[in-house]
């Protein structure tokens, strides 16, 4: 297995991302409120990988107990490519493409050091 810091570089923070980690405004209920993080991942990790490395970087040094710690509910994946730069009309170079990832948690749960 690989390191979990090298599988996940860092939260992507935008204004909709923010948006997602706060859940839906209509549910009440802070058991039942979803809520969904995005993050840079590698982009040669899969969903498993990705999964496993979330909940061990936020599960470390929590004791284990039934209905304790982060777990996650799904993992969706997007290549996104890389920008093409340019000058004075004339392509210059291109950004390098990356991958995101937005993890959904399971009900009830979430990040407390995201970065929001």
């Amino acid at each position: 297995m690989r390191d979990p810091y090298s599988i996940i570089i860092q939260p992507h923070i935008t204004e909709r991302s923010v948006q997602l980690s706060y859940g839906d405004h209509r549910v009440t209920d802070e058991k039942k409120l979803v809520r969904k993080y995005t993050f840079r991942v590698s982009t040669s990790a899969n969903k498993i990988e990705i999964k496993q490395a979330i909940e061990t970087i936020y599960n470390a040094g929590k004791k284990k107990k039934s209905g304790d710690g982060i777990e996650v509910a799904t993992v969706r994946t997007i290549n996104m490519n890389g920008k093409v730069k340019s000058r004075n009309m004339r392509p210059v170079g291109k950004k390098a493409d990356w991958k995101k990832a937005i993890v959904t948690l399971k009900p009830g749960q979430m990040l407390e050091d995201f970065g929001v």
